[in-house]
């Protein structure tokens, strides 16, 4: 089974991955609320979407979203593949507004964020790299350029905490670490992934150029604070728009890649040495 969790702007596209906003719910699990899912439609297969930041407009912020009982969710519902997408800044200022990126690394500048399902156990010590599934990764870069939208594929995010943007300051800390993105959502989402021995990748649409980049002024009634114009806006509301379709072409050619994959056996020391049982719902509290 394959989920989407689909990022800010999801409300104007829930339509093209097979649900309404109304087909949403969230779910109880063991460490809280969801956020709403449900059952829809990718690449003409049955898929769960989840809106990561709720069925409106944007009703949670980044920081407050519950990414444990997200991921937890997914996996209840036989999810092994998930793909993300998520809207960040170019700190990268050769990358257009609008651009697909599909990123191969993170730089996780959180901070208070409930990060592991195995809290005082021994167990979580993983190996992060790679930290995107190769497989996802080029079913994306596949389906992008083939929908006509072509991928950067490469490059790190920097994930921050939020929900304020980031300072000139940071943003140029953030270049000199190599970072080519900044958003705010995909720490601890691929982490918990990885616990839970799902495949995960992400899609990036770019929004905006970071602060400090490109000089922008302040324009406290608009998005970003005026850091994207409205012809940006624009750029940006069309790379959202074609989302469904890259994400349902990528899902149908799946089954065709070769790329090697290690995620779903992520926890394999710990299950050969048998410190977690085969159902993975009874790991967590497991010493």
């Amino acid at each position: 089974m394959l989920a989407v969790i689909a990022g800010s702007a999801a409300h104007h596209v829930l339509n093209g991955l097979g649900v309404a906003a109304g087909d949403l719910a969230p779910v109880e699990t063991p460490f809280g609320g969801s956020s709403p899912l449900g059952l829809g439609e990718v690449g003409g297969s049955p898929a769960i979407v989840l809106a990561r930041h709720g069925a409106g407009e944007y009703d949670l912020a980044a920081p407050f979203v519950n990414y444990r009982a997200n991921l937890y969710a997914l996996k209840d519902q036989s999810v092994t593949k998930v793909i993300a997408w998520s809207g960040p800044g170019a700190i990268d200022d050769t990358l257009a507004i609008g651009q697909y990126g599909i990123p191969e690394d993170v730089l996780d500048e959180t901070y208070g964020r409930a990060s592991t399902y195995f809290a005082g156990t021994g167990l979580g010590v993983i190996r992060q790299s790679p930290v995107f599934c190769p497989r996802l990764r080029a079913g994306l870069a596949a389906a992008s350029e083939a929908e006509g939208r072509p991928a950067r594929c490469g490059g790190t995010y920097v994930c921050t905490q939020g929900p304020r943007l980031e300072t000139p300051a940071e943003i140029r800390k953030y270049r000199l670490l190599g970072g080519d993105y900044v958003g705010m959502t995909l720490c601890p989402e691929v982490f918990l992934a990885r616990e839970l021995e799902i495949c995960y990748a992400a899609i990036l649409y770019v929004t905006n150029y970071a602060e400090g980049v490109r000089p922008a002024p302040a324009q406290p009634d608009r998005l970003f604070g005026g850091l994207m114009s409205p012809e940006e806006e624009r750029a940006q509301h069309d790379a959202v728009e074609a989302l469904p379709a890259v994400v349902g072409r990528a899902a149908r050619l799946l089954t065709s890649l070769s790329e090697p994959c290690t995620c779903q056996r992520s926890m394999e020391r710990y299950r050969r040495s048998g410190r977690i049982a085969s159902d993975w719902r009874d790991w967590m509290g497991s010493a």
